[in-house]
């Protein structure tokens, strides 16, 4: 049974929420606090997905994410009322995966829980999928997306990657030297599920290129078509 964990201050909606979940098949946990929810994430039965409110009582939801991103590869849903660019972004870049606001419709929640659901995890690319992409070959070493394994390396050294960049990154590899619109790369790592706003794929294109890039902010390898979406180019 998929486990969710529920890390809301509001009891009233923390109870809806565990509601409608358990009626679509949820095991559910809950959580008021940051401490009790990272003990849930750390816990011998960890969760396949988290629904984090940002604001709570004590430590925020942001902390929340920066300190149980290293710790679970599972998909995370910002539920929050903060719907100014500046929460949006922060909370993808501490390592969100996706970002409702309130006052939010039932069934988006569960349609986005689905879609995240349908996502295949690290590790499982198919076997037209698995072969390596050299993305870049320089004088320090080849940076290669080894999609089989699931991992991008620079020479002798690792690069983490999440289960989002890792997605929008081997899209982007499928189609070397391809324009793909935000619209497109929503649709190949989101999933049409996703009903949200574009900025997300600019945000994850952003935390991609500080991997990737030597000057992030000069892109040469995931660059920016202005007016029609980005481009892998590899060499």
């Amino acid at each position: 049974m998929t486990r969710v964990l529920v890390l809301e201050d509001d009891a009233g909606l923390r109870a809806s929420l565990r509601m409608v979940l358990e009626d679509e098949g949820y095991d559910v946990v809950e959580a008021a606090e940051v401490d009790d929810a990272l003990h849930a994430v750390a816990g011998p039965s960890s969760v396949d997905l988290m629904l984090v409110d940002l604001m709570l009582g004590g430590m925020d939801g942001f902390s929340f994410i920066h300190r149980a991103r290293p710790r679970t590869e599972a998909p995370i849903v910002v539920v929050s009322a903060r719907d100014g660019v500046e929460d949006i972004v922060t909370a993808l870049e501490a390592g969100a995966d996706d970002y409702v606001t309130k006052p939010f419709l039932v069934d988006e929640v569960k349609a986005r829980l689905r879609a995240l659901l349908r996502r295949p995890s690290l590790g499982t690319a198919s076997p037209r999928e698995e072969a390596d992409v050299v993305v870049l070959d320089a004088e320090e070493g080849p940076l290669v997306l080894d999609r089989g394994a699931a991992t991008l390396a620079r020479g002798s050294d690792q690069i983490h990657l999440t289960n989002t960049e890792f997605r929008l990154l081997s899209v982007l590899a499928d189609n070397l030297g391809r324009v793909l619109s935000r619209g497109a790369l929503l649709e190949h790592v989101w999933d049409q599920g996703f009903f949200g706003d574009e900025r997300i794929v600019d945000v994850h294109v952003r935390r991609l290129r500080k991997k990737l890039e030597t000057e992030p902010s000069s892109p040469t390898i995931l660059v920016t078509v202005r007016g029609l979406g980005y481009r892998l180019d590899a060499r």
